[in-house]
């Protein structure tokens, strides 16, 4: 039979505390005559302690210790997990969140209970761990108590405290100095809170930032940071624990960056929350990424797209090979375009792979890898074995250097349609960073289809939209060819749009489609320039610069939002 972890646990105990093997087989024959398991008739013995079995549980399986003794549980989790249930499994519940129901256990490594479980509640089982006596002792506080209790009750004796996780040692010791308390109702609630909140204000971000004094709360609404709110310093250590069980991170790392996620469903849809922890001067700084996948939903057309372009960007993707970049600076919204059309072409007769770091959306239909580069899986290598998989279309997530460019570029002439991304200032100048990375031109211009350079502008507030009167001899040094009658708009600012004047973005975009002409200068060794005069000359082809000035003349966004993210080349 092959050795267990616990098993193992219990042999370095053993081994540790030098325990006699005579010692070891009584504990056995009390394990049989009275039908204990091993570390249960070991505890019996007085052999081992059952705290510093818990500790090794906590260590080698990352899952949190709590302290039972002082926890407050809402009386409603009666309803999700009967007296019955939690006396049958020696369990208790702790929270309820969304989808899912946190219970304390002490034995982690029972699947089967967890099964039962996930089965009766109907949902996702989060795990913390307890001793066994502090658990019998919580079941019969909370399910004798009474049941008319309100959580307003409960709250007003639950006081906020700090508390400090102890950093990992080598040597066992009490479980209640490694860890007091990680989750208290008035920190979920304030977690839960702040992540409402987000998702009311549409952020794409939530920064949690300590500083000397308390941990500042800011979103990222339509590109820009805004502050929300002050936590008080004792709350901050309470806080960052909470998301990390929430993003099953290690808890006791206090000073190593970190990343993790989790999922909330919020009404009828799922959101994603992409969690990155940086240990600062004044603690450890937090910020999550929302991915709303209802997004994705909008397709192509909720992009803000110009008609023409649009059209064009439709032809290529439907192309059967051949490879589509998309361009632009981080926070772009590069990922958000291709994974919308990566979305629109997810049907049942297409083989769809991504490799990315780190996997953004989770998306029905699609095969994702995260690379890993710890163990040699890059995107170079990830995207090796992609080829060996049959696909139809490949997404790596950005090509970084030569050799994943080059294996992307082959695979797009043999039978692939791959897209990726790149930084680089406008479509034309992903051309000649191709050849700058080492790629054969003739490579280039064989393989591209497409280039979509973007950025985000924020668009104008509808409930406070009004005319802005900006002088004719201001306009016309600008260099665009506005018309007589031309009125520019902007937002004077109202509740909807926290006085800002904006709400919302939508793309800006310069749309290369390459021909024969692009691919012969490309060969010729032309530059980017000569190609981009090409493209607007004879193509038609918008600069970002030029659809940024016709979203703005069109009323869509400010003269200054253009000014911001573009200039005239």
């Amino acid at each position: 039979m092959a050795e267990t972890l616990k098993d193992r646990l219990i042999k370095t105990l053993i081994d540790s505390q030098k325990i006699k093997a005579k010692d070891i087989e009584e504990a056995k024959v009390l394990q049989k005559t009275k039908g204990l398991t091993l570390d249960r008739a070991l505890i019996a013995k007085g052999l081992i302690k059952e705290e510093d079995l818990m500790v090794l549980l906590v260590r080698e399986l990352n899952i949190p210790f709590i302290n039972l003794k002082k926890y407050k549980i809402d009386p409603s989790l009666k309803d999700i997990v009967p007296e019955r249930v939690a006396r049958q499994y020696r369990i208790i519940p702790l929270s309820s969140l969304e989808d899912t129901v946190t219970i304390a256990v002490s034995d982690p490594l029972n699947v089967f209970v967890m099964d039962d479980l996930k089965n009766f509640t109907g949902r996702e089982i989060d795990v913390v761990m307890s001793t066994p006596a502090d658990i019998l002792k919580a079941i019969d506080h909370f399910y004798g108590s009474s049941s008319d209790v309100s959580v307003t009750d409960v709250s007003k004796d639950i006081q906020v405290e700090d508390f400090e996780i102890v950093a990992e040692q080598q040597n066992t010791e009490n479980v209640d100095t490694i860890i007091d308390e990680s989750e208290k109702a008035p920190i979920i609630r304030m977690v839960n809170l702040i992540i409402k909140e987000a998702l009311r204000q549409r952020a794409s971000d939530i920064h949690l930032e300590p500083t000397a004094e308390s941990t500042r709360v800011r979103f990222r609404i339509d590109g820009v940071l805004q502050d929300i709110l002050e936590i008080p310093q004792e709350s901050q250590n309470a806080i960052i624990v909470r998301i990390k069980i929430m993003a099953r991170l290690d808890i006791t790392a206090k000073n190593t960056p970190q990343d993790g996620r989790f999922k909330l469903r919020v009404g009828h849809k799922e959101v994603d929350f992409r969690v990155s922890l940086l240990p600062t001067t004044f603690g450890q700084k937090i910020v999550m990424r929302v991915l709303d996948k209802g997004n994705l939903a909008m397709g192509l057309n909720g992009l803000g797209i110009e008609e023409k372009a649009l059209k064009v960007l439709r032809e290529a993707i439907r192309k059967p090979f051949g490879m589509i970049l998309v361009t632009g600076p981080t926070g772009s919204g590069k990922s958000t375009t291709l994974y919308t059309i990566v979305n629109e072409l997810n049907t049942i007769d297409k083989n769809i792979i991504t490799v990315e770091d780190p996997v953004e959306y989770l998306v029905e239909g699609l095969t994702q890898i995260q690379t890993w580069a710890e163990i040699g899986l890059t995107f170079a290598e990830g995207l090796r074995a992609i080829l060996r998989q049959s696909p139809d279309i490949v997404l790596v997530g950005e090509i970084r250097d030569n050799e994943t460019a080059d294996i992307a570029i082959k695979a797009s002439l043999t039978g692939q349609l791959v897209f990726s991304t790149l930084h680089t200032n406008d479509a034309t100048g992903a051309l000649t960073r191709l050849v700058d990375m080492g790629v054969e031109p003739f490579l280039v211009a064989s393989s591209l289809v497409l280039v979509s350079a973007q950025r985000l502008c924020r668009k104008i507030c509808e409930c406070c939209k009004e005319p802005l009167a900006i002088p004719r001899e201001v306009l016309e040094t600008l260099g665009y060819n506005f018309k007589a009658d031309a009125v520019l708009y902007h937002g004077k600012g109202c509740d909807a749009c926290r006085q800002t004047g904006y709400k919302g973005r939508l793309c800006v975009t310069e749309i290369l489609d390459i021909d024969d002409e692009i691919r012969d200068m490309l060969l010729r060794g032309m530059s980017s320039d000569a190609i981009k005069q090409y493209a607007r000359e004879k193509k038609g082809m918008n600069t970002l610069w030029e659809d940024a000035m016709g979203k703005c003349v069109a009323g869509l966004t400010t003269l200054e939002e253009v000014m911001r993210i573009t200039t005239n080349d």
